[in-house]
């Protein structure tokens, strides 16, 4: 199973169990039914059901401040009362595990170590936009997750807590678990929902977002498995208690997925937390004195430097320096790393990934990718600089998909914060980190 990180006993533990950081016996632990009621699992449910109602459970998650943990942050009680609100025969919940930044195990781990939240919250979710059907996407590979969600919702329905009649109250909701296999870009939610439609996996434009028309043409909530972990919790614990915890305009916990020199794993940290504290918590060797830099947001993060590590862990301190919270994933380098040869790596994998619907993002990304290759083999052009700035503009600036609006990312924030190694790199053919080992090329040796 996923490391989980210990973290300091004064931080709240929403969505993993506080005992999560122990190993023995924790896939049977996760499945154990009494063991989650104990915890508190279902008191969620039961309000959201008996006492609140689909308007009453909306406004309850709108006024937590709840927001995605799919990378995007939106608001989660507007995305509920759009669905809600649309005359429909069917309406679908989405709950989107299927974790496809191969650096970080955020969603795997929550699936493994705590599946009952993720089937409660979707429930939840399901009943208050009257939909009948929940479905779980996951990879196909994530088999100790998938394990889990499979025991864990079969004791749900024999306990009528999903199904066809729940806590006695005559409301059905199906709910499955969805194997699915792709690509990088299923972590988008207009191609996840497309795979599931059995097609092939291409973002749509956005308006109509899957809200109004998602899954089969219906309205769709599709929401990460952490933010539907954490509703249960909001419910039985109150708004008021998670606006509480994190930071003012991003309330509760997340998992972040931590790889540093001393050792990797997953935490849960309250939103808000530096960078700083996130990377410390892999293991003592992983100081400030020996980063370098911080790729924050999985393949098309950011990469910032080690001066910002006091960076706040929330969504808007983040995209105010040039990151995102994406995947979940940070990961520390030291002065080992190059940043033209990380920048050129993330550019490359995005540029593989990429479905290829749109020309900017196909052709541009690609020619990218080509110009770092350049620039690390020591053969630039001298327009190299300006071209890569244009380039990303124009794909940014025409981005059907999150994917290639933040593809770009990793080049536009090592221009910003790394500018002095681009140069180096260029102007003298020299790699500081002595990783690249660019050829120089003699003056007039080309006839």
């Amino acid at each position: 199973m996923t490391t989980i990180l210990r973290t300091p006993k004064e931080w709240p533990a929403i969505l993993l169990p506080r005992g999560a950081a122990k190993t023995v016996d924790a896939a049977a632990d996760a499945v154990d039914l009494d063991a989650a009621r104990e915890r508190g699992a279902f008191a969620g449910l039961r309000r959201s059901l008996h006492d609140l109602g689909g308007t009453g459970t909306i406004a309850t998650i709108a006024s937590s401040g709840l927001r995605g943990r799919g990378g995007s942050g939106f608001p989660t009680g507007e995305k509920w009362r759009a669905a809600a609100g649309l005359p429909a025969s069917q309406r679908y919940v989405v709950a989107n595990g299927y974790g496809a930044d191969p650096s970080s195990a955020t969603d795997r781990a929550l699936l493994e170590r705590n599946p009952y939240a993720v089937l409660e919250g979707a429930v939840i979710a399901a009943l208050t936009i009257d939909a009948t059907e929940a479905i779980v996407a996951v990879r196909s590979d994530a088999t100790a997750a998938i394990q889990a969600l499979e025991t864990a919702l079969e004791r749900m329905i024999a306990a009528d807590l999903a199904g066809d009649d729940i806590l006695g109250s005559g409301r059905a909701v199906e709910v499955s678990i969805r194997p699915i296999q792709g690509a990088y870009m299923l972590g988008e939610e207009t191609v996840l929902l497309k795979a599931l439609e059995g097609k092939r996996g291409q973002p749509e434009q956005r308006p109509p977002h899957p809200s109004e028309r998602g899954l089969f043409g219906k309205p769709t909530v599709v929401q990460n498995v952490q933010t539907l972990a954490a509703v249960p919790w909001i419910l039985a614990n109150g708004p008021e208690a998670f606006a509480a915890i994190g930071s003012t305009t991003s309330p509760g916990t997340i998992l972040v997925s931590v790889r540093a020199p001393s050792g990797s794993g997953v935490a849960e940290v309250p939103m808000g937390t530096t960078l700083r504290e996130i990377v410390a918590l892999a293991g003592p060797r992983a100081g400030a004195a020996e980063l370098k830099a911080l790729l924050v947001g999985g393949p098309s993060g950011g990469i910032l430097p080690a001066e910002l590590g006091d960076t706040a862990y929330e969504f808007d301190a983040l995209r105010a320096v040039g990151a995102h919270v994406g995947s979940g994933a940070v990961v520390a380098a030291d002065k080992r790393a190059c940043m033209v040869d990380l920048a050129r790596l993330l550019t490359r994998f995005c540029a593989d990934e990429a479905c290829g619907k749109t020309i900017p993002c196909r052709i541009g990304l690609r020619r990218v990718s080509e110009i770092g290759d350049r620039v690390a083999t020591g053969l630039p052009k001298p327009t190299d600089v300006q071209l890569l700035a244009d380039l990303s503009a124009d794909i940014v600036g025409s981005a059907l998909c999150d994917h290639e609006r933040l593809a770009t990312l990793p080049f536009a924030s090592g221009m910003r914060y790394f500018r002095s190694e681009l140069d180096e790199h260029i102007l003298r053919s020299s790699c500081p980190a002595g990783v690249c080992r660019p050829i120089a090329v003699a003056a007039g040796a080309a006839h």
